[in-house]
């Protein structure tokens, strides 16, 4: 379909790098456990719309360009890390209980920096990039006509999945962190991790040497 073949297999192998670990996820449960299903849902559209801008890179061959030019890279990779480390301290900052974070800024303020956030977690991140370009060309058919639109058929495809398995962990880890939040210690110190890693994944990225 669309010049593309094992639909099935890419399907199912989707879901499982979607269910690994990794930044986008870390915020997800970040926002989700302190401020709530609506942060964390918030949270996974903005990371689902960054991942459309890779998609769009891939099928442009702009992801090429990066795999190929280490200045790029080192470029997008500083500034990636700089801003997950950003992300880490902005955690460590947060107020414990819902009540004190309504006190400091308003709601829709709130939803629009989450949103923001989260699209700059996923799009400042080169390894993603470089992951759809190695990973969609696999199930991209030699023969196709267009081998763009069958970039944007598979990426969509893997992003609306990904994006149906981030509201599931927002929503599982606003259920989960509700006791949490009863709880202002337990929720300052959940908070205090989650930055830590956060500033732990900047500053790790910042030093990697792969591509």
């Amino acid at each position: 379909m669309f010049g593309t073949h094992d639909l099935l297999l890419f399907i199912a192998s989707g879901l499982l790098l979607n269910a690994t670990p990794g930044p986008d996820t870390l915020y997800i449960v970040g926002r989700s456990s302190t401020q709530g299903w609506r942060a964390g849902a918030t949270a996974a559209l903005g990371i689902g719309t960054g991942t459309l801008v890779h998609i769009l890179a891939a099928a442009l061959g702009l992801s090429a360009i990066l795999a190929a030019s280490a200045t790029a890279f080192t470029v997008v990779k500083i500034a990636g890390a700089a801003y997950l480390v950003y992300v880490g301290i902005s955690l460590l900052r947060l107020p414990a209980t819902r009540q004190e974070a309504t006190a400091i800024t308003t709601p829709a303020a709130s939803l629009r920096t989450v949103f923001v956030q989260g699209f700059l977690t996923n799009v400042l991140n080169p390894k993603v990039a470089l992951f759809f370009l190695a990973f969609l060309p696999q199930f991209v058919a030699p023969e196709a006509a267009s081998k763009p639109l069958a970039f944007l058929f598979l990426g969509l495809i893997f992003d609306l999945n990904g994006t149906l398995w981030n509201l599931l962990v927002a929503w599982s880890s606003a259920r989960v962190a509700g006791g949490l939040r009863r709880r202002a210690v337990a929720a300052k110190w959940f908070n205090r991790c989650v930055g830590s890693l956060f500033v732990y994944l900047g500053v790790r990225l910042a030093f990697t040497n792969d591509r």
